[in-house]
């Protein structure tokens, strides 16, 4: 059933396996196997019946993705019932188990420079210096921010990060950790901030080794908002 359905009793106890890769039980630890992933869905919190996630399991989850409607072809496959047994029969896995952990371990390898790591820093201070955010990003979320972007740089054949990884991850990693405050800026104090990020990024536009904050500064404000 959908993570969001359970009671926030049931959702607490996923908190040590997702943190800490164990349980515990009767004072006694366990650990998880490894890889150890959690793959959850919800609804929408309107539904009735659904109880909000609390901030501190939702900031384990590395990314959230909007699955969205199925195309017509796939929903006219659903109405006619044809093969959903069968697919799931035919599944086979693409990897096993030990393959996806040197992968990951692979990823963690991918190499980070002092200056991507002060943008990705800039980032994250973009969303604690504003007044439109309830709080900023947590240094789990960084720690997330910066996994994603070498695992994506990976995928994507560079032996490094570059700026374009981490935006690419960004909306998937932080948009569920953001959440709009109840005094945000003015509309003017907003369209300085722009104004001045846009001026930065001019600035150091020539300079593509350091990437400026400008454009970080507007892909935090783009993407995050509901």
């Amino acid at each position: 059933d959908e993570i969001n359905r359970a009671t926030p009793k049931t959702q607490s106890a996923l908190l040590e396996a997702m943190e800490e890769q164990q349980v515990t039980q009767d004072g006694v630890s366990r650990p998880l196997p490894r890889p150890f992933v959690v793959i959850a869905t919800q609804n929408p919190q309107r539904q009735i019946g659904t109880f909000a996630l609390p901030e501190s399991q939702l900031d384990r989850f590395l990314m959230r993705l909007q699955v969205g409607y199925p195309s017509p072809a796939a929903e006219r496959e659903l109405l006619r019932g044809e093969q959903r047994r069968s697919l799931l029969e035919n599944l086979e896995p693409v990897m096993s188990a030990e393959q996806l952990v040197a992968a990951q371990r692979l990823a963690g390898e991918v190499y980070v420079s002092d200056p991507l790591l002060d943008y990705l820093q800039a980032i994250i201070a973009q969303t604690r210096n504003r007044r439109d955010w309830e709080t900023g990003l947590s240094p789990r979320a960084g720690l997330s921010l910066l996994r994603a972007s070498q695992a994506y740089a990976l995928l994507a054949g560079h032996d490094h990060v570059e700026p374009e990884h981490v935006q690419a991850v960004l909306p998937a990693v932080v948009a569920h950790r953001l959440h709009p405050s109840s005094h945000p800026a003015d509309a003017s104090e907003l369209r300085s901030r722009a104004a001045a990020a846009d001026a930065r990024g001019e600035a150091a536009g020539s300079d593509s080794s350091v990437p400026a904050a400008g454009p970080g500064e507007q892909l935090i404000h783009r993407v995050a908002i509901p």
